[in-house]
């Protein structure tokens, strides 16, 4: 299945695995990239740049296809060593790059000249056209439906991804709600060159998460997150959950503020929660595609199946409507 971003990335299938805190390790890296995907590790799951060094060999050691380092530009409420994780991802060789969050200027003239290949994560057309300009190679559309941060304008992927694509000259995947074929081929129908799906790949054999996590994005249906800290201005997406259910409560509070959430929402709760398997210690991010979600497969099974579906789909149902 070719398209722009394939030929790119110098991979098989347009599918990229999203950069996921705590969760984009070598493990899961690697089984996308074996698969036929992009895996993605996340650099600041790892504590310093010296044992992003150490995970970076260890997914090499795991596998010889493309996988990229997603490195999320945080507010420095904690300040991170960025040059020296800039620094990690370019002296181990590795040619792709996703980054998020804040802008990525200071950080795409390095990796460009590296030869690296740039993916930015953001959730609007005015964004994307910034980074556009900034010299990234792939703009990652996120919309309304997914996990994490989808931004402030509340714009689902069926408008957003086609009018990003018609803003943008170079190549656009789209991410929130896809978890299957079906979705693959209709990010490709509204002009998309491939997918970024997080919740999908949390939900497999090979994501490092507790067994428990798993079962609860599968019980889970399309209903089942939470979207927090919107008073904040910095809305997210979670799974539900006693945690994100009273962090809902409290933030509905006409005085409340964000220290009255601080302790519920903190960073390391989360991992907890994850490596524990205690569901209700901190927040789960996942996406309103839970709702597709009705196994936990290997990440290659994920894959095969979406490839064969979305050429069903195109070559077969839709073709037959055609006529």
């Amino acid at each position: 299945m070719k398209t722009r971003f394939t030929e790119l990335m110098g991979v098989e299938y347009p599918i990229c695995q999203g950069g996921m805190q705590w969760v984009g390790r070598a493990e899961l890296a690697s089984a996308v990239s074996n698969a036929g995907g992009v895996g993605m590790l996340t650099a600041l799951t790892e504590p310093t740049p010296d044992a992003l060094r150490l995970e970076i060999e260890r997914c090499k050691s795991m596998t010889d296809k493309p996988f990229g380092v997603n490195l999320t530009i945080l507010p420095s409420i904690i300040e991170r060593p960025y040059d020296g994780y800039r620094r990690a991802i370019i002296e181990s060789g590795v040619k792709i790059v996703e980054t998020a969050g804040h802008n990525p200027k200071e950080h795409v003239d390095e990796f460009k000249e590296a030869g690296i290949k740039i993916i930015h994560k953001c959730t609007s057309v005015r964004h994307a056209l910034t980074a556009e300009r900034k010299g990234v190679d792939v703009i990652s559309i996120d919309g309304f439906e997914c996990a994490g941060h989808p931004g402030e304008d509340d714009i689902g992927g069926l408008v957003l991804t086609p009018v990003t694509v018609d803003a943008l000259k170079i190549p656009v995947i789209t991410s929130g709600g896809i978890g299957d074929g079906r979705g693959l081929a209709a990010a490709l129908a509204l002009g998309a060159e491939g997918v970024n799906m997080g919740t999908r790949f949390v939900l497999t054999k090979e994501s490092p998460v507790h067994e428990n996590i798993k079962q609860l994005g599968l019980a889970n249906d399309e209903r089942g997150t939470n979207l927090i800290f919107r008073k904040f201005h910095n809305s997210g997406r979670c799974a539900k959950n006693s945690v994100s259910d009273k962090v809902v409560e409290i933030s509905a509070r006409h005085d409340s503020t964000f220290e009255d959430i601080a302790e519920l929402v903190r960073g390391v709760k989360g991992k907890e929660t994850l490596e524990t398997g205690d569901i209700d210690h901190g927040l789960v991010w996942l996406g309103q595609v839970q709702g597709l979600v009705h196994d936990i497969p290997t990440v290659a099974e994920v894959i095969e199946r979406m490839i064969a579906e979305a050429r069903a789909i195109i070559n077969d149902r839709l073709a037959r409507m055609a006529v």
